[in-house]
């Protein structure tokens, strides 16, 4: 099998992985109607689940301890990867179907290019900015419509904004994870940003832990997500990017809202709604035409006058986004 064949095949594994993320937290979160899980316990028991795979990583292959520079990067990946995204994406997925919240999600690879730009100081194109505005009006506008059709008032509902929360607590965690990839490799930097929040993540889980029946469905649930959603989907996808090209395996993204829709209806018995498969598409078109914009500028190659002198690097393009951190 080809290397970029390969890539790309581990790349499409780590997308499916997290794009089964959105039911599988419904399934174990419920409804308003019908709860199960606490979306506290989910996000604090999912994450000691990554934490205790991620000790065993770690000690199985000798990995230092991250150096004192390195630790604020990786304190605030933990607020927004570990904690910040589960925590407002399951109290959300308690009022709306998984395919409603994958229409907010396609949004992330955008998102993170725009936090990238924004925290690390990078330059970006403005055809990207208007992508990303555009992006971000779509949902809006999806938002309204779908209140609207449910008889709701116009504006953005408490779900919606629930979404956006995880959104950009998850591009902001993945942009101080970005910081120090290059030092410690992206594997390790999932792992030790499960491990560092162990001390918060194994009282959280004590203390809320459920005191009624809960079905053994809504387990598997968050036993998915603490093991391949916020765990071993990113060694496929990480592994996938190196073998097979960043720029190349990274557009297996676009796929991920379709897979979160078709998996709601697979798990959860949701229906397709036209509304939200159209808004799927657009946002997606969107997140494609901004990393065209991302991209760095083809450089011509130099005549011979010009190779005497010296090049300035380009600046760096922001880092791509992981798929959903679970």
């Amino acid at each position: 099998m080809k290397k970029e064949t390969l890539g790309l095949l581990l790349g499409l594994v780590g997308v499916t992985v997290f794009a089964i993320t959105l039911p599988m937290t419904r399934l174990a979160t419920g409804t308003a109607d019908a709860p199960l899980l606490s979306p506290w316990f989910v996000t604090f028991a999912r994450a000691v689940l990554a934490g205790s795979l991620s000790i065993i990583f770690l000690l199985v292959t000798r990995s230092p301890w991250p150096e004192v520079a390195q630790r604020k990067p990786l304190a605030l990946a933990v607020l927004g990867n570990v904690l910040g995204f589960p925590i407002f994406l399951g109290f959300a997925l308690r009022l709306v179907p998984s395919s409603h919240a994958a229409v907010f999600t396609a949004l992330l690879p955008l998102a993170t290019a725009a936090a990238a730009a924004l925290v690390l100081g990078q330059r970006a194109r403005l055809g990207f900015w208007l992508c990303a505005a555009l992006g971000a009006g779509l949902v809006m506008v999806f938002s309204t419509l779908r209140a609207a059709s449910q008889g709701h008032s116009l504006g953005l509902e408490w779900a919606d904004a629930l979404l956006l929360g995880a959104v950009l607590a998850a591009a902001v965690g993945y942009v101080y994870g970005a910081k120090v990839t290059p030092s410690l490799g992206a594997e390790r930097v999932i792992c030790w940003v499960c491990v560092m929040a162990l001390p918060v993540t194994i009282p959280g889980a004590l203390l809320t832990w459920p005191g009624q029946a809960i079905p053994t469905s809504a387990w598997l649930g968050l036993g998915y997500v603490g093991i391949f959603s916020m765990w071993a989907g990113f060694f496929a996808w990480f592994r996938g990017l190196a073998i097979g090209g960043a720029l190349r395996v990274s557009q297996v993204q676009l796929l991920q809202p379709f897979i979160s829709i078709v998996a709601g209806f697979l798990i959860l018995g949701e229906g397709f709604e036209a509304l939200t498969l159209g808004f799927a598409l657009a946002v997606v078109v969107t997140v494609f035409l901004g990393r065209r914009f991302t991209l760095p500028p083809t450089v011509p190659a130099p005549t011979h006058a010009e190779t005497a002198a010296p090049h300035m690097p380009e600046p760096p393009t922001p880092p791509a986004a992981a798929p959903n951190p679970s």
